[in-house]
């Protein structure tokens, strides 16, 4: 038969778990891609044909 745990035991166990949940939260929202050396502002990465593109030919 199983043996029953303390209440302090219970909150600790808790606690700990709650603790370890937090970390991990915090480092996964850290762990985001990397920031881009340069902006590029979105007028230049625009594609260069199409129905849209200059009409310098």
């Amino acid at each position: 038969m199983l043996e029953r745990t303390r209440t302090a035991e219970r909150y600790t166990r808790g606690v700990a778990a709650a603790v370890v949940a937090v970390v991990t939260l915090v480092l996964a929202a850290n762990a985001g891609p990397a920031r881009a050396a340069e902006a590029q502002p979105a007028w230049q990465s625009a594609p260069t044909t199409g129905p849209t593109a200059s009409a310098d030919r």
